[in-house]
This record gives C-alpha cells, sequence and structure tokens, in this order.
C-alpha cells in the first residue's frame, strides 16, 4: 500500500470516528446520554454539536416542547349517580429527562401512564360531583334568560330556573391537574393543563333529560295558555260589560226623550182638547176608539160589566136592522 492511499484509509477512518464521536441537538430536543444502558452525566439540553464516546455510549433524545395526550371516551358516574361519557385532553412536557427515561424510556410508555393517571383523577373528580357541577362552566358565570319567557319563569316554582353550583367545570377540571400533577412527576412529566374535551349524556340519560327539558316547556306552554285564556276572558268581560253600559245609557236616553216627548204631546192634546167641552169629549171618543181597535177584533171575546167605562160607547151602537 503506498503513503497516499493508508493516509487516505487513516484520514477516513478518523473522520468516521469524529462522526461517532458527535451528536447535534436542535433547539426542540434534549438528550440523555446512556453507556451500556444506564445514563451517564447529566442531561443535555443546548442545542449545537456535542461529543460522546464512540461505540460505548449512545444518544438517547427527547422532545422538550409541549405535548399532547388525547384521552378516549370514558363512561362515568357523577355524585348523583348519573352516568356520563367524557373525553379528556391534556398537554404536558417532560420536565425531567434523567427521571423520565429512568421510569418510561419513551413516549409511548409516557402515554400510556397518563391514561392511567389522567383517567382514573378525572374519574375521582367526577364521582365527587353532581351532573350540574360537571356541565356547567363556572360558578360565576350567569345563565342567559330567554326575555320572552320571563313571565313564565317568575311564578312560585322553579320552572326554568337553573340550580346554583358551588364549583363548576373549570375548578373540576383544575381538581384533575392538582391531583395528578404529583403522581405524574415522579415520572418527570410536567403536567401543563387539563381539559374535558367532551362530555355526553349516557343514552338512558339522555332519554331522561330529553323527557324532562319537554315536560319543563309543556309546563310553560301551559302557562302560557292559562295567561291567554285568563287575559281573553278579561277582555271578553270588559267588552260585555261596555256593552251593557252603553245599551243601558242608550236605553235611559230614549225612554228620557220618550218620556218627554210625551209629556209634549199629553200637553198638546190638553191644550188642544181642553179649550171647549166638545173637544175634551171628542178626545175620549178617539181614545176610546184606539182601544177598541186594538182589544177587539174576530176572535176576541170579552166579559165586561155594564157599568164599564169600555162598554158605555157598546151600549149608543144600534143594530142594524134589516
Amino acid at each position: 500500500m503506498n503513503p497516499s492511499t493508508k493516509y487516505g484509509v487513516i484520514g477516513l477512518l478518523l473522520f468516521i470516528l469524529l462522526l461517532l464521536s458527535t451528536y447535534t441537538i436542535n433547539q426542540t430536543e434534549q438528550v440523555i446520554l446512556t453507556q451500556f444502558g444506564s445514563p451517564v452525566g447529566d442531561p443535555v439540553v443546548t442545542p449545537g454539536l456535542h461529543f460522546k464516546l464512540p461505540f460505548i455510549q449512545q444518544v438517547n433524545s427527547f422532545d422538550k416542547r409541549y405535548l399532547a395526550w388525547d384521552g378516549p371516551l370514558v363512561e362515568m358516574s357523577t355524585k348523583d349517580r348519573t352516568y356520563l361519557q367524557v373525553d379528556t385532553f391534556a398537554r404536558w412536557r417532560i420536565h425531567d429527562p434523567l427521571r423520565y427515561y429512568l421510569r418510561l424510556h419513551d413516549e409511548r410508555s409516557a402515554q400510556s401512564r397518563l391514561e392511567d393517571i389522567l383517567g382514573s383523577e378525572t374519574r375521582s373528580a367526577i364521582a365527587r360531583h353532581e351532573l350540574i357541577e360537571v356541565v356547567r362552566s363556572d360558578k360565576d358565570r350567569k345563565p342567559q334568560k330567554n326575555v320572552s319567557l320571563s313571565d313564565a319563569f317568575s311564578g312560585d316554582g322553579a320552572l326554568g330556573v337553573l340550580s346554583p353550583i358551588n364549583t363548576g367545570r373549570l375548578a373540576i377540571e383544575k381538581e384533575v391537574i392538582a391531583d395528578a400533577s404529583p403522581k405524574l412527576a415522579e415520572f418527570g412529566i410536567e403536567l401543563l393543563d387539563v381539559r374535558f374535551k367532551r362530555i355526553n349524556y349516557n343514552q338512558q340519560v339522555l332519554e331522561r333529560i330529553y323527557q324532562r327539558m319537554i315536560s319543563e316547556r309543556q309546563q310553560i306552554a301551559e302557562r302560557f295558555r292559562s295567561e291567554g285564556e285568563g287575559a281573553a276572558a278579561r277582555i271578553i268581560g270588559n267588552k260585555e260589560r261596555d256593552i251593557n253600559q252603553i245599551e243601558s245609557t242608550a236605553y235611559k236616553q230614549v225612554q228620557d226623550i220618550q218620556g218627554e216627548a210625551d209629556a209634549k204631546a199629553t200637553g198638546i192634546y190638553a191644550a188642544a182638547y181642553g179649550q171647549q167641552p166638545q173637544a175634551a169629549e171628542f178626545y175620549w171618543f178617539l181614545k176610546n176608539m184606539e182601544t177598541y181597535e186594538k182589544v177587539i177584533n174576530s176572535e176576541t171575546t170579552l166579559v165586561m160589566s155594564t157599568n164599564s167605562d169600555l162598554f158605555s160607547l157598546l151600549k149608543q151602537v144600534e143594530p142594524k136592522t134589516h
């Protein structure tokens, strides 16, 4: 082997040795060096070029960014024995790479541990609270009211009124974080946040809630109907009262007018027929004739005394002679 080839081979070997002795870390990584499977030194978190022993030491890289955990949809019970389906997600990061490597080794194991711990703490937190505490977000949040239903809600019952809460869903999520963080810290994991992504009712619970909603709306509808019927009755009553009042006033006016007219007519008759005895007698005769016309017809049968004023003119009627 000539000297140039020899130096070339030596240079290539040195270059390969150099490559095996160096490694790079980007800004999103942190590294644990292991020697024969055991960690060596402190975690390396500084980005850039670093050195290690070739062949003996191995580079174990871990992500130092915020990582996601998306839990499965799990059925669990509340304090009031209502079964819910809760879908949870969390954000976490590797806080202690050395402990993380010793206890878990990789992210797959970490996800499994997160599912065990967060699932258990979520069940415990949900079981400590009633349904209304879980589904409502915050105890300080005021529920919106339908203005059109404000009268229906203002009755003496609890129709349409939400019960007050002491905790709320946001506080329950914080309870999960507080309970799970110390347990995950033992694995080198820092729990950043936990949220309930979705909360569904169990099918049986859903049917019961639908029935309660239907019943409540029916009660509101019945209250509206009863109030409408009461208002209609008042309107009809006011109408009848006004009609009766108008008719009574009109009848009184008619009677007053007729009375005044009769008084004037009587005065006129008295003035006309009272001037001479013959006129008064003629007036008496006309009135009797009018009376005969009103009370006597072909089907009338009268029984009168001979001393009756009505019979006085009949006595003077001469029978027809043939």
